[in-house]
């Protein structure tokens, strides 16, 4: 997704469909889709099953014996293809997987072990291990139907659709495997791994409502003005109430945004999300302010907020940036020594930063249908995402002139892109920046040269 887009998305006037967060939490399991597989397959096999008896009976009924006969035949060869690929089958997936589970295992070491989310996400390696599971289980189910019967005239089902069905599934597994390992040697390779992880964090404010810079009053139909900020302390202005986190203590995944809107509307008030998203709570925590009217009854706020043990790209706006400025300092290590890498995730942090350069920050409004805002978001502002993308990626660059130069190609590209309110923080990393090249540098030369910038760092 191109910043252009993301811009245009974030500025255009059609409101964004708020969306339940239930498709996202699926997409971090690994459980549902072979779940799903298997019992869509049983479903198909009864199906099949249904129609191989309808064949059977008709010729049975018109006495095509000799066609009954032929069909016989082919099930006893059927009988022994689909045998050996029931046997083979769950050997061919333990085999597969064990090797790739090292290979994104040793890909976390060298990277950043929140990769591994990419995947536990990733779609093909899903729908690969669904269909293994179901083709496994399809031919259980078709073994069962052949029937022992040597005469047309007593038997009661020939399994022909089923072992057409078998051997279609067979050959999709053969062909989500290849699909499955191209994809799998992708995400072994860093440039296609960062590229993924842009791409999953520009969804975030292409999928939010325009936000709010500053402080600003939000009529609460027809009540007086709730001031909304970034992080306000709870008290403040027109607050009735807050209600505290009863749940488990975990990372904040995300909130039923369309859920709070509802409730929100239906009692006249206002919520506030007093933590962000990616924050640690723990039980008694207020995370909801009410402002305007009476708290809501905890049971319509059930299953209204997410806790889980790490974040989410969902609606995390840092969360991207987090892992860029990881992987970053790892390939910044000693033990590791990468600074090429380090040049690629920092291409693509001036890209993401690029595309929030005018994107009023600091809060996202959610509105109900009449327009009227129900739920303020914190979300982080352009100073707080500058120092997560920069601050301890420059930390370790003063040793390092390729980094150093791209760093500076990059807050130079920035400073031209931010609109003037926004160019100090970009100005203080550069200066940082230049000060502690200029003491680690030994020589003026090699200062001058680390602090040229240059976007592709040294060539």
């Amino acid at each position: 997704m191109s910043d252009w887009m993301v811009t245009q998305s974030s500025s255009s006037g059609r409101r964004p469909r708020a969306l339940s967060p239930l498709r996202e939490h699926l997409r971090d399991t690994f459980w549902f889709a072979p779940t799903a597989a298997m019992v869509g397959v049983f479903v198909v096999w009864v199906g099949a099953e249904a129609l191989d008896t309808a064949i059977v009976d008709s010729l049975q009924r018109d006495r095509d014996y000799e066609t009954l006969d032929e069909l016989l035949r082919f099930a006893q060869d059927a009988k022994a293809v689909v045998s050996a690929v029931g046997s083979a089958m769950m050997t061919f997936i333990g085999v597969v997987f064990s090797i790739s589970l090292v290979a994104v295992q040793m890909a976390s070491g060298q990277f950043t072990p929140r990769v591994v989310r990419l995947f536990v996400r990733s779609r093909i390696t899903k729908a690969t291990f669904a269909v293994f599971l179901a083709t496994f289980v399809l031919t259980l189910l078709v073994l069962t139907s052949f029937d022992t019967a040597d005469d047309p005239r007593s038997v009661t089902t020939v399994p022909l659709v089923q072992s057409v069905l078998t051997l279609c599934m067979v050959g999709l597994s053969l062909l989500l495997f290849v699909l499955y390992v191209n994809a799998t040697l992708r995400l072994m390779r860093i440039s296609h791994v960062i590229a993924r992880i842009a791409s999953e964090s520009f969804r975030v404010p292409a999928s939010m409502p325009v936000p709010v810079g500053g402080q600003e009053a939000v009529p609460v139909g027809g009540r007086e003005a709730v001031p909304v900020g970034g992080r306000e302390a709870p008290g403040h202005g027109t607050e009735t109430g807050w209600v505290p986190h009863d749940g488990r203590a975990g990372v904040l995944r995300d909130v039923h945004i369309a859920r709070l809107v509802r409730v929100a509307r239906k009692h006249g008030v206002v919520l506030r999300l007093i933590p962000r998203i990616g924050d640690f709570v723990v039980p008694g925590m207020p995370v909801l302010a009410v402002h305007g009217g009476p708290v809501p009854p905890r049971r319509v706020l059930r299953y209204a907020i997410s806790v889980g043990v790490e974040r989410t790209y969902h609606q995390d706006l840092a969360f991207g940036l987090r892992q860029l400025a990881d992987i970053a300092l790892r390939a910044l290590s000693p033990a590791i020594n990468d600074p090429t890498t380090a040049v690629q995730a920092l291409d693509r942090v001036v890209q993401f930063l690029a595309a929030l350069s005018r994107r009023p920050l600091d809060a996202a409004l959610h509105r109900d249908r009449a327009g009227a805002v129900r739920l303020v978001q914190p979300v982080p502002d352009w100073t707080e995402l500058v120092d997560l993308g920069f601050t301890e990626v420059r930390g370790c660059a003063v040793g390092s002139p390729q980094v150093s130069r791209r760093m500076l190609a990059g807050l130079d590209d920035l400073l031209l892109l931010a609109p003037p309110e926004r160019r100090e923080p970009l100005l203080r990393h550069r200066e940082l920046l230049r000060q502690a090249v200029g003491l680690a540098a030994p020589t003026a030369s090699d200062r001058d040269f680390a602090l040229r910038p240059d976007r592709q760092g040294i060539g």
